[in-house]
């Protein structure tokens, strides 16, 4: 009965092993050494049967899926460290496949990075398009005023007038910066909140 166990714990993580994609050889050693240690553990204080086997991998999901967790885990973790927007994105996008909370989180994590880009570009084209390039309040045809952003391709809102002229260069730059920080702050912290959530069978 325990060279059958042992043989379904191998059969497990040999399928495991196949999904882990992406992940360093000696990444994946120590997450299946980690994983045996883990499942033996479990399974010999139920007395080592093929039924405390059965539950105990039964616990953990099929192989394909805890490999998703795992890979999503170690890009998470690599982008905390690195704290590259990139990095942090390719990790979002992997959470997201997982889960609806790493969707919002992945959409919140785009929309700043976006905005704070797009004003970092205003402030830096400014001065190559002084007339067209800045912050508008434009008016439409029902009286109704929106604001718009320019970075001065084309030509400027004719319903419409600049609201901080050459202010725009300091404030855009602060708003832009000010707000890559704070997406990778919050994307960086939303993540190590899911990944202490998670608390895959893998000592760090």
């Amino acid at each position: 009965m325990a060279d059958e166990a042992q043989q379904k714990i191998d059969s497990y993580l040999t399928k495991l092993c196949g999904h882990l994609r992406g992940l360093s050889e000696e990444t994946t050693r120590e997450i299946l050494k980690e994983l045996r240690s883990h499942i033996m553990e479990k399974a010999t204080a139920d007395g080592m049967t093929m039924a405390a086997v059965d539950a105990t991998l039964a616990a953990l999901g099929r192989p394909e899926e805890l490999a998703q967790e795992y890979v999503t885990d170690e890009l998470l973790a690599r982008a905390e460290v690195s704290r590259s927007p990139l990095r942090i994105l390719d990790g979002l996008v992997r959470w997201a496949s997982l889960s609806v909370a790493g969707f919002f989180v992945l959409v919140a994590s785009i929309t700043g990075y976006f905005l704070g880009v797009v004003f970092i570009l205003v402030a830096a084209l400014k001065p190559f398009h002084p007339e067209a390039a800045g912050l508008w309040a434009v008016r439409d045809a029902a009286g109704d005023s929106s604001f718009s952003i320019h970075m001065g391709f084309g030509y400027a809102p004719v319903a419409g007038h600049e609201m901080l002229g050459w202010w725009i260069v300091p404030i855009g730059l602060l708003s832009g910066c000010l707000l890559l920080i704070l997406t990778t702050r919050f994307a960086v912290l939303c993540s190590r909140l899911y990944r202490k959530s998670r608390a895959l069978p893998r000592r760090r």
